[in-house]
């Protein structure tokens, strides 16, 4: 995921590409990239678009960087059907 902090809104813009050529979820936050606020808004704009707890979201690396991995937990099916209704709503969103 590659996030941008300091934005208008928090929300998910779509797909990208990383530096790297890696394919990423591009999320925009209002936090400032200070004391690890955009962090914690971009686990809460996730968990919100996935519908999960919070708590089911931990920063898996970049924590100081734009591009960030972030794991969950939970059940494969449930997380599986999270990610397809993400996957639906951002296809509507960018076409």
């Amino acid at each position: 995921m590659r996030l941008t902090p300091k934005s208008s809104a928090d929300r998910i813009d779509g797909a990208g590409t990383a530096p790297d050529g890696r394919p990423v979820l591009l999320v925009r936050v209002r936090a400032l990239p200070e004391n690890g606020a955009a962090n914690a808004a971009l686990l809460a704009v996730l968990a919100k678009a996935l519908k999960l707890p919070k708590s089911t979201l931990i920063l898996d690396s970049g924590g100081k960087g734009r591009v960030k991995s972030v794991r969950a937990a939970g059940d494969h099916a449930g997380l599986r059907q999270a990610l397809d209704r993400l996957s639906v709503s951002l296809g509507s969103a960018v076409d």
